[in-house]
């Protein structure tokens, strides 16, 4: 995600329209989106598609493949939110929402629920690519760490294993800690594998022959 603003691929998600014959508030909707998307493209964002917030959204998001998602939800914000939800759970994007929802209690589920920044409505033109370059950062640091905490999670896993098989090889060979360490480490340099698969390999052996 480190893309400048003018290569950056962005996606407006809008709300479907309420009726075939929309009201004046409805009409004022698509205005306001017409506006967005015209601050958008005028701060150099690359706007590659205006969707409709329905249940097709995250099929039609993981073919776009965009990098950021702004959703424009003055009306039926936590319809929008559960698809955008959905669209982005496998495949983390930033989602920057623009609302005139002043609920707090739902501004901090939308915020839990994955929203990078959260935006009133009628936020000016010039406003708007400082608040996206906030979002980008906000979500390229969150990413940062989540990927950290798998890391750690993922080595202390493997740490696990590791000091299991190496305490069966110690039980049923008696071998000093070292000894074990080495044992393993050879097997995973004659099988081409890495040392924490041998050592699943044994643990599934042990297990299995009792």
């Amino acid at each position: 995600m480190n893309a400048e603003v003018s290569t950056l691929r962005v996606v407006i998600v809008l709300p479907l329209p309420l009726s075939f014959e929309p009201d004046d508030m409805e009409q004022a909707e698509v205005e306001r989106a017409r506006v967005l998307r015209i601050a958008l493209l005028e701060a150099g964002y690359n706007v590659v598609a205006t969707l409709p917030g329905d249940a097709f959204l995250p099929e039609r998001i993981g073919q776009i493949q965009p990098d950021l998602i702004v959703v424009d939800a003055e009306s039926q914000g936590r319809d929008i939110l559960e698809h955008v939800v959905m669209a982005t759970r496998d495949e983390r994007r930033p989602i920057v929402m623009f609302s005139g929802d002043e609920d707090t209690a739902y501004l901090r589920k939308a915020v839990a629920a994955g929203v990078s920044a959260y935006v009133a409505a009628g936020t000016p033109a010039e406003r708007i690519k400082p608040v996206l370059d906030v979002a980008m950062a906000r979500f390229e640091m969150e990413e940062s760490l989540r990927r950290e905490l798998a890391d750690a999670r993922s080595e202390l896993a493997d740490r696990k294993v590791l000091d299991r098989a190496k305490g069966l090889l110690m039980s049923r060979q008696g071998l000093t800690e070292p000894q074990a360490h080495a044992r393993l480490r050879k097997a995973a340099m004659d099988k081409g594998l890495k040392l924490v698969e041998v050592a699943q390999r044994l643990i599934d052996a042990a297990d299995l022959l009792g």
